[in-house]
Parts: C-alpha cells; structure tokens; sequence
C-alpha cells in the first residue's frame, strides 16, 4: 500500500510543481489538491485557498492530531537555469520551485493521511490541512482556518528538516520604537536631543540578559537593526526611531518579553505583531520519543514555519533539506518524497494506533 501512495504522491508533487503559486495566487493548486482528495473519495473542505479533510471514521469524542503543510511558494530567483515548472527527473532528483519547500513535505503528508484514512479504531482523529501564504506569513492561510478544523491536541508541521524533528522553534517579535525629545538650536544647546534617549534604550536592548534560558535555544536574542533620526546638522532632533529584531525562545511568551521591554525602556515600543509565538512540544512526548526510536535526531529550529501560529503542541519535521528552500533549481530526491511517508507513517503508528 505505501508504494502505491509514494507514487500518488510523486505524481501530485510533479503536477503541484507545474502550477504557479505565488503566495496569495494559490487557487490553482488549491484546486488540484482538492480533486486529488475528491477522486479518492475523500470530503474536503474549502476556505479561500487553504484545503483541509479529516479521517473517514472521524469520532468527535477523541482528539485530533494536525497534519499540515503549505502550497504556496516563493518567486524563482534570478539564478535559475532551468524552467522552475518543468518538474524534471535527473539522478533521483525532482527540480522545480517548490519541490523542496515545502511540496515534498505536503505531498508526503498527503500520502500518510491517505495511508490511515479508513482505518477503524484510531485512538486519534487525523486532520490534514494544505494551507496557503506560509511563505509571507500571510493572514489567509492557516490562521485564518485553525477556527475551522475544530480542537486539536498537537500537530506535525511539514518542512524540510531531513526528517529530523525540530521539537521548538522561535518566536518572532519586531519592534517599532520611538524616542521623543524637543527639538532646538544645536548651536545654543537648545532641546532635549531624541538620539541621546534612543542610545540609552539600544544599549540595554544591547545589554539586558533575560532570566529564564531555554534547553533547546540557550538565551533571548534581541538586534537593533534599523535607526533614523535628523533631518538637518544644526538642529536638535525631537525623535529618533529605531527597530528591534526579538527571536523569542520556547520560554517566554511574546507578551511576556513585550512586558519586559516596556518595563524597562523609556522609548515607546510597537510591535508589528505578536501572532508569530515560540512553539515546542515535550521531548517525552510519544510522537517525539517515536521518532528518536526511528533514529531520527531532534533540535531546535531558529527559521519561523506556520508552526508559530499554533498554540498547542507541534513538531517541525518533513523530508527535504532546509538548505535548498528558496535556491535556485530547487530540488528535493525522489526517495525523500518515499522516506517521508514511511516515516511520518512509522512515527505516528504507536501513537495513533496504540501498541
């Protein structure tokens, strides 16, 4: 049965690859993963461009795992020498934009649903959600879904990590931050100088060590990244503003550390947004210990996924190497696409079925 679902599923890689779908321009392969679920008789459902199903015996009384993964990709970079939709076979490679990142991944999670759909008697609910706008972070893809696919208990998040297990990953905080001064002469000394009151706050930025260290990240990382002030040599600026990059670890919460900061700064701070949180899941968790006893390795991931809009336990984990995504001739080997379904297969089998 699994050979017959890698093959489904390389085909669907190559038919995804010949698509275009540029974040936010994904109704296409929206459109062919739809049919590809319907003409196995499975229900789908629809909302925008983001598709989702769950097992044929769903059983409202049991939790849910998430299988999920993105469709859309990025723009093919000027490097390219090849057609990035030609979805070519050389040397068990597949080339293509979107091969690596993250169709192998889709297309393998894919076949593991398929792999458990009309099993009877799974201690879990499986749903599987193809989303969009991963790739911008975008508000119509998963996101806009989770109030959708009902509660979850944890999820697999399918991206390139040579089917090791990215058991956390960071959060992403960025900061706005304004100094405000009063502006006057700078010949008579005149104001209160902005510049002087942002370097007080960019050095503790610079300085200030947070208490709680995570196992997985080590410490907090905070960068000023952007600064202007000024707008002539003579006069004293009344502002001066100044962006700050915040990878936030698995032990703080995103309005924790925004807390923190506002605490002890002078400058008002704006965050963009705190949607993209810090996620793990416990090292003894059974899809985890699963996984190390298939030999894979874990680690925490410092790139952001969709796991990052999750709120319940997630493990970051696909075949592909992260190192291809977004290179030019993007390519992802054939065996990986078969690896990553025996794998996800092998990993959840304890887990979903019991011993």
């Amino acid at each position: 049965m699994i050979e017959q679902l890698q093959k489904d599923s390389l085909g669907l890689l190559k038919q995804l690859i010949r698509i275009q779908s540029f974040s936010k321009e994904e109704d296409k392969t929206g459109d062919a993963i739809e049919q590809f679920l319907q003409q196995r008789d499975i229900k789908t459902h629809r909302k925008l461009n983001n598709i989702w199903a769950y097992n044929k015996h769903f059983d409202a009384a049991k939790p849910t795992v998430l299988l999920n993964s993105h469709h859309d990709t990025v723009k093919p970079n000027s490097g390219y020498t090849r057609d990035p939709y030609d979805a070519l076979v050389e040397d068990d490679k597949l080339f293509g934009l979107g091969s690596n990142d993250a169709g192998g991944c889709l297309v393998s999670l894919i076949g593991t649903f398929l792999y458990f759909y009309e099993q009877e008697g799974l201690n879990y609910n499986i749903c599987l959600a193809a989303t969009a706008e991963e790739e911008i972070s975008g508000n119509d893809g998963l996101e806009c879904v989770l109030p959708d696919l009902g509660e979850l208990e944890f999820a697999i998040v399918g991206e390139p990590t040579q089917m090791n297990l990215a058991i956390a990953e960071r959060g992403l905080l960025v900061l706005d931050c304004i100094a405000t001064g009063r502006a006057g002469h700078a010949a008579r000394e005149e104001g209160d100088n902005a510049i002087y009151k942002a370097l007080k706050d960019i050095e503790w930025f610079r300085n200030y060590k947070f208490s709680k260290v995570s196992d997985v990240f080590g410490p907090l990382k905070m960068t000023v990244t952007i600064i202007n002030a000024g707008s002539q040599h003579n006069v004293v600026p009344a502002t001066c503003t100044f962006t700050v990059d915040v990878r936030v670890t698995d032990s703080y919460t995103n309005e924790e550390v925004l807390k923190i900061i506002r605490t002890n700064v002078g400058c008002e701070v704006k965050p963009r947004s705190i949607r993209l949180k810090p996620s793990s899941i416990d090292k003894e968790h059974p899809l985890v210990q699963a996984g190390i006893a298939l030999g894979r390795t874990t680690y925490g991931s410092p790139t952001t996924s969709d796991q990052a809009l999750l709120s319940i336990p997630s493990v970051k984990v696909g075949p592909g190497d992260s190192g291809r995504s977004h290179m030019a001739d993007e390519f992802i080997y054939v065996n990986e696409v078969a690896e990553g379904i025996a794998l996800y297969v092998a990993m959840l089998k304890p887990v979903i079925r019991g011993k």
